[in-house]
């Protein structure tokens, strides 16, 4: 039986925590609706989806707390950044209340910093408030890497750092996590959101301890089963 810690959440907050995710390229329409019913059904925080089934989700979950959320960029991050904006329009426009952006990780680590330092800040301009989540890819980065970027995601006005896209060499570490936070103390009010390889209720407690305020998951239904089970077991 999963020990949980002294400040344990009510099931239904800790369903809160999730961004409910399917970002596999075979994903079909039938599954994606399945994805926004059984989040609506547990009380997730969101459905993370790629662009093109941001209307269907938004659809599916009218009239719930859930909210939609498409990825810009995605996986690579390697696009244009006048096609991020246009995506990340083109999603808003279709009902996206968040927006989670890849960086181009190739021109951070080319030395060339100031393409992508640019890019952050004109993707949080076009969302015109909606919250967005940098996507860092932290697999690529050493610790001072991840902390810059951090910080320059807090400064161009992001809502959320977040590690990874979960198509990268690994996602996110609980020292990943750190390292973020380390970096925003002075921005108390950007949030974290580990992703990538998250499927375990053991591997969510960790990285929320670590610091995360969102997880995305494709697990997050049995995470939710085995945390009410743990949560039911201290009784």
């Amino acid at each position: 039986m999963t020990t949980l810690p002294p400040t344990t959440l009510s099931p239904s907050a800790f369903a809160a925590l999730f961004d409910h995710t399917l970002l596999k390229p075979e994903a079909t329409p039938a599954q994606v609706q399945q994805l926004a019913d059984e989040a609506v059904e547990h009380g997730f925080a969101g459905v993370c989806v790629n662009p093109c089934y941001v209307t269907l989700v938004a659809k599916r979950v009218t009239g719930s707390a859930v909210l939609p959320v498409a990825v810009v960029g995605f996986p690579l991050g390697a696009n244009r950044t006048d096609i991020k904006i246009d995506e990340t329009l083109r999603a808003i426009g279709e009902g996206a209340r968040e927006v989670d952006m890849v960086i181009n990780s190739g021109y951070y680590r080319s030395g060339d910093k100031s393409p992508v330092r640019h890019e952050i800040a004109a993707v949080v301009r076009a969302a015109r408030g909606v919250p967005v989540k940098v996507i860092i890819e932290t697999a690529y980065l050493a610790p001072s890497e991840i902390q810059e970027l951090s910080l320059w995601s807090a400064e161009a006005g992001a809502a959320f750092v977040k590690t990874s896209t979960g198509f990268s060499p690994r996602g996110a570490t609980t020292e990943d996590l750190v390292l973020m936070r380390s970096a925003l103390v002075n921005h108390p009010k950007v949030q974290l959101k580990a992703s990538g390889g998250i499927r375990t209720l053991e591997s969510v407690l960790a990285m929320v301890h670590a610091g995360a305020d969102r997880i995305g998951s494709s697990s997050s239904v049995a995470i939710l089963a085995a945390y009410a089970q743990a949560a039911a077991g201290k009784v």
